[in-house]
């Protein structure tokens, strides 16, 4: 760990915290908003029959899959050179996936801060906390993609995709294509990213005290360095693919938990489909894409389920209170370790 340790000052400041705060305030009110238009006392008559043993189940599959990634995430860094003990690691990951759920817009772009928490609380530069960082994430875009496009199949062949179900199912095959189609072209033509980003930042870089033009040119060619160093070495790329995969299956489990627990019954082919599906919701702007996803989520289970809005309604609760606030809760406490672990 830096000997400078960490502050609870690293993790959120004033302004953040009020955006944060303001953030979850304005997602509830506008869940509760549709919880009203649904049907308040159907939701809650829902709930109130809800098995907690099927919630229990998506809580532990939500800490396994993040385990599971935590794992993927000490594959890269080994290949950086960065031995750290998994046990420690886990609760970084944790930590770092608490910030990103509870900053608005964090799950579209919480890599740089997460890299940051990660470099702190060990030994691994910024830059190639970064790199691994952002490697991971881009192998976990494989299984969002393969389990997406695996129920896409599944409700094609069955012919159940209706003209707006296609039209969320015809943004996931773009994504499934153009991400990794970026993430080729951005490799091979990373120098002159590089040397791009380098003329933007340029102007900036010259009229402030804290950073410098050669400075920055210096860490870009760490980074590249780093991203290189995980590139070469494809065994462990395939090694740390199998965590994602495993980590997306637990990630997606608690959905079909969430349906059992009310009891209803739903296909896993399904589930495939409206867990990526939904999760295209958490790129709007609340902590998390809280009311966003429930909203995604219960058009979704009513339209391919077969549910009514107001089971569809609860059994988004019953999953996110399993996917999203049990890993905050955990995350949360992961956090408040980090910070003052010595």
């Amino acid at each position: 760990m830096s000997s400078s340790g960490l502050g609870l000052g690293d993790f959120v400041d004033r302004t953040t915290a009020v955006k944060i705060v303001g953030g979850f305030a304005i997602a509830l009110v506008i869940l509760a908003l549709i919880a009203y238009g649904i049907g308040i006392e159907k939701i809650r008559g829902e709930l109130a029959r809800a098995d907690p043993r099927w919630l229990a189940a998506g809580c532990l599959s939500t800490a396994v899959g993040l385990v599971a990634w935590a794992k993927a995430w000490q594959v890269v860094l080994r290949v950086v050179g960065y031995r750290v003990p998994f046990r420690k690691l886990v609760v970084t990951y944790y930590a770092a996936t608490f910030a990103n759920y509870v900053t608005p817009l964090g799950q579209a772009g919480g890599e740089p801060f997460i890299a940051y928490v990660l470099s702190r609380d060990t030994d691994a530069s910024y830059e190639d906390s970064l790199a691994s960082v952002v490697t991971a994430d881009l192998l976990n875009l494989l299984p969002f993609f393969t389990f997406a496009a695996i129920g896409t199949i599944v409700l094609v062949v069955r012919s159940t995709l209706s003209n707006q179900i296609r039209g969320v199912a015809g943004v996931l095959v773009v994504f499934a294509v153009g991400a990794p189609a970026a993430a080729v072209v951005g490799w091979r033509s990373r120098r002159r990213v590089g040397n791009f980003a380098l003329r933007v930042v340029a102007p900036v870089a010259r009229r402030s005290r804290f950073v410098s033009v050669e400075g920055l040119r210096d860490r870009m060619r760490e980074l590249n360095t780093a991203f290189e160093r995980i590139a070469a070495d494809r065994t462990a790329l395939a090694h740390a693919l199998v965590y994602s995969f495993v980590g997306w299956l637990f990630f997606a489990m608690p959905l079909y938990f969430a349906v059992r627990a009310v009891g209803r019954e739903i296909s896993l082919f399904l589930v495939f489909f409206i867990v990526p599906a939904s999760t295209l919701a958490g790129l709007t702007p609340s902590p998390g894409g809280l009311a966003g996803v429930e909203a995604a989520l219960a058009g979704l289970l009513g339209t391919l389920g077969g549910f009514t809005f107001a089971t569809g309604l609860s059994i988004a609760i019953v999953y996110r209170v399993a996917s999203y606030v049990f890993a905050i809760l955990l995350g949360g406490i992961a956090a408040v370790y980090v910070v003052f672990r010595s």
